[in-house]
């Protein structure tokens, strides 16, 4: 992998972090073992095992696949995924969307910030 894919690797786990982040979620970057439930590219307290793609061309069945073989039993395997001048994306099998969104019309404790819903 070329330097510049690996710093823009790190860039784009970075930013998706501080996206979280920004919407008070805590996230931090994961630690860089290869293919673990203990590797997300990125850890954070709202159950998801999330992949990092940032790249213009992305083959979104292979990132799913390796979210769903990496991820640990009890967290949601995503993707996130952007590419130069864009906004960022999520991917994720239909039935983890759909507990995901059975969860939030259960739980009154939930705020909507700029379109995302934040648990308090």
């Amino acid at each position: 992998m070329p330097i510049n894919s690996c710093a823009k690797g790190k860039r784009g786990e970075r930013a998706w972090r501080d996206f979280l982040r920004a919407v008070g979620i805590s996230a931090r970057r994961g630690r860089q073992y290869s293919g673990s439930p203990d590797s997300p590219d990125v850890v954070s307290d709202d159950g998801m095992h999330w992949e990092v793609k940032w790249v213009e061309n992305l083959n979104v069945w292979k990132a799913i696949e390796q979210s769903v073989r990496d991820c640990g039993a009890g967290k949601v395997p995503a993707v996130a995924f952007k590419k130069n001048g864009t906004d960022w994306l999520v991917a994720m099998r239909a039935e983890d969307f759909l507990k995901i969104k059975s969860n939030c019309q259960a739980d009154e404790t939930k705020t909507e910030v700029k379109g995302i819903w934040i648990k308090h």
